[in-house]
């Protein structure tokens, strides 16, 4: 799915880097150079640019040295720290994986199964011998629907494929809609289904729908990569067929709710019972659809955008059978591509690698299979990972740092003169019974009904599918595991979880420069701590607002304090309004109106919490930097980043973060960051 809904369920960062549905490549080193202080810990003075004022362009002056020197590779869309991070988790990775391959474990074995899914993956001729034999069966059961009963039932058994465990690989699903499994929304102690707008296979609707020439003209790439994946696949007639698919795909994005229409939670709270599905959203067959889905029994769904449902439903009456079944065929080879013979992985590159995102080369299979391995069996990678790459010592000092943000914010609340006390009470109890998770989880998946084999990567994948559905689909009505992680060990990446009140830390993001267990305080508060307090404040935000302590949707905010806290915020969207990375787009201040609030509460609760853990002692300096300094560097430094003209625009359009430039310069609505730089008056940031 394309939608922020999959911020409460994966990660809000899902494409502050790389879209789900264009897999942009990963990677990107910072250099971590010895710096003035010899040690080669905490700020490094050879990324800043000394030359740049720190009040007309933080961003620079943190990173300038590295923005000039670092190029981005021909196989990346993009570079920085974040990528630094996730080129060195995959490093790991890969060498546990090799070793599970040399350990020739039992069969059936977590360990076994890591080492079948790589070999599997790796195995270029055995997929090149096969050719498209896997994908057959498949595709004559598409062309064997012989009406739009027998369609429905399809389009049903689609939705299998869009389940969040597969949600962040190279590979991509055929899905009309996708399905959620989450707790309630109105009864927090149970898991319940959502369901969520889809079918189409670029980024988001402006894609489809943007009048610019850029838009234009990538979609008319879009259509001949469309016919180009249906040729090599065998079918005849690929240009004309192609021109229908992606026909029907606009029309599917016209009845798409807009990103920021889709923040409003209170909006997405629909309940429907199954029987009500026909009158709502005539058109679809949905007693075949949800037995299709294998959901029949299933009374009731929260349904995210009515509107969409009922114009996609619709469209499944109006437009041709054949069409469909294109359209079905399609989306089946392209989200299959990567385990099928390499013209086809080829082409999908040269669409979504070098024309969406200008990578001119596509990254080394053994790093596609990272991510291959991370989504399939990420936990049982991640035991691997969690054992040998973050030790104890580094869980208990980060979790020393959350318990100082928390007492932050606890302070922050109490001083809050315009804040009603029932608020408080309410942000107070949230803050209370917050769950943290650091590092990983001790509740580790079972892949004990996932079967996988050493000489069928399509079969893995496949199965891979229908496994995660099933996984899902069995929790629906059952207790919430509020300690339940959503991300893996290895995942470079923190998460605010609403609807749990938790939030989880991987031991992927644990590491330098983030934290760094012989860096000073001020820089590992600059740093993690940041992002620390960035997660925290989401829980009380305006997403946070929205969801009471027990994780229901229940705005506890006062009116009177909801509408001082909302002009406020204005602007801050006002301010990020004024940014822009190409003078034909600006940066929406209301789509990453969250985003920044959190960076500046974040920013602002852990300096509260360094300064406190002085307890008024002098920090010591490092490169002539004072403690503050340090701070203010150390957050700068960690948002290091650049990205192709193709990457940066799509993230513009589709991200509810806004690019790292601006997400440094936010420093300028820190009080103390002035003080630390003797920012004046008539600078630019001033």
């Amino acid at each position: 799915m394309n939608q922020r809904v999959w911020e409460w369920s994966r990660k809000r960062s899902r494409r502050a880097i790389a879209g789900v549905a264009v897999a942009l490549a990963l990677g990107g080193w910072v250099v971590r150079a010895q710096d003035a202080a010899g040690d080669g810990h905490g700020v490094v003075v050879q990324n800043m640019d000394p030359e740049v004022k720190p009040g007309d362009d933080f961003f620079r002056y943190c990173n300038g040295g590295w923005l000039k020197r670092t190029e981005i590779p021909p196989d990346r869309a993009s570079v920085g720290v974040f990528l630094q991070l996730r080129d060195k988790s995959d490093q790991r990775v890969k060498g546990l994986i090799e070793d599970a391959v040399k350990a020739h474990a039992r069969l059936g074995s977590d360990t076994r199964k890591v080492a079948d899914l790589y070999q599997s993956y790796m195995d270029e001729a055995g997929i090149e011998a096969k050719g498209l034999t896997p994908l057959k069966p498949h595709l004559e059961q598409i062309a064997a629907i012989k009406d739009k009963r027998v369609l429905a039932f399809a389009l049903g058994q689609t939705l299998r494929a869009d389940v969040d465990a597969l949600n962040n690989t190279n590979f991509h699903t055929p899905n009309l809609f996708g399905i959620w499994v989450a707790p309630d929304f109105d009864d927090s102690e149970h898991y319940a289904p959502y369901l969520l707008q889809g079918g189409l296979q670029l980024p988001d609707r402006e894609y489809y729908l943007g009048q610019s020439e850029r838009m234009k003209n990538l979609l008319a790439e879009y259509q001949k990569h469309v016919a180009a994946m249906l040729q090599l696949a065998g079918f005849s007639g690929a240009e004309e067929r192609a021109a229908k698919i992606v026909e029907l795909e606009h029309a599917i994005a016209e009845k798409h709710l807009t990103l920021a229409q889709n923040e409003d939670v209170h909006k997405a709270n629909n309940h429907w019972k199954r029987a009500e599905f026909p009158a709502r959203a005539p058109g679809l067959d949905w007693e075949e659809y949800f037995r299709g889905a294998g959901l029949e029994k299933q009374t009731a769904f929260i349904v995210w955008q009515p509107s969409a449902f009922a114009g996609e439903a619709a469209l499944v009456a109006s437009e041709p059978l054949d069409d469909w079944k294109d359209w079905l065929a399609y989306h089946l080879i392209e989200a299959n591509a990567g385990v099928l013979p390499k013209a086809l992985a080829d082409e999908r590159f040269a669409f979504f690698g070098k024309a969406l995102t200008g990578a001119s080369e596509q990254r080394p299979r053994w790093q596609r299979a990272m991510g291959l391995e991370n989504a399939l069996l990420g936990d049982a990678v991640g035991q691997m990972y969690a054992k040998q790459y973050f030790p104890p010592e580094s869980r208990l000092r980060v979790e020393k740092m959350v318990a100082n943000i928390k007492a932050a914010f606890q302070k922050r609340i109490d001083a809050l003169t315009w804040m009603d006390p029932a608020t408080k009470a309410e942000a107070k109890a949230k803050l209370n019974t917050l769950y943290v998770g650091i590092g990983y989880t001790d509740r580790w998946q079972d892949y004990s009904r996932y079967e996988v084999k050493a000489d069928d990567a399509f079969g893995n994948l496949w199965r891979a599918g229908i496994f995660a559905y099933h996984e899902k689909a069995a929790r629906i009505g059952k207790p919430v595991d509020r300690r339940e992680w959503s991300m893996t060990p290895q995942t470079v990446n923190a998460v605010n979880l609403p609807l749990q009140n938790a939030l989880n830390f991987p031991a992927a993001i644990l590491e330098p420069p983030f934290f760094d267990a012989q860096a000073s305080d001020a820089f590992n508060y600059g740093a993690i701590g940041s992002v620390i307090g960035h997660e925290v404040s989401h829980t009380f935000d305006t997403e946070g607002a929205a969801f009471d302590a027990k994780g229901r949707v229940r705005n506890w905010w006062t009116p009177a304090d909801l509408a001082h806290f909302e002009a406020s915020t204005q602007k801050l969207a006002e301010q990020y309004d004024t940014y822009h990375p190409f003078p034909d787009l600006t940066v929406n201040g209301k789509q990453t109106l969250a985003e920044n609030i959190a960076d500046v509460a974040g920013i602002a609760a852990s300096y509260d919490a360094y300064r406190a853990e002085l307890a008024g002692k002098t920090p010591p300096e490092q490169a002539g930097f004072n403690g503050d300094q340090q701070f203010f560097l150390a957050y700068g430094q960690t948002r290091a980043g650049k990205a192709r003209e193709g990457a940066l625009r799509q993230q513009v359009l589709t991200d509810p973060h806004a690019p790292s430039e601006y997400r440094t310069d936010t420093v300028r609505n820190i009080d103390a960051w002035y003080a630390a730089f003797a920012v004046k008056p008539g600078e630019k940031l001033y």
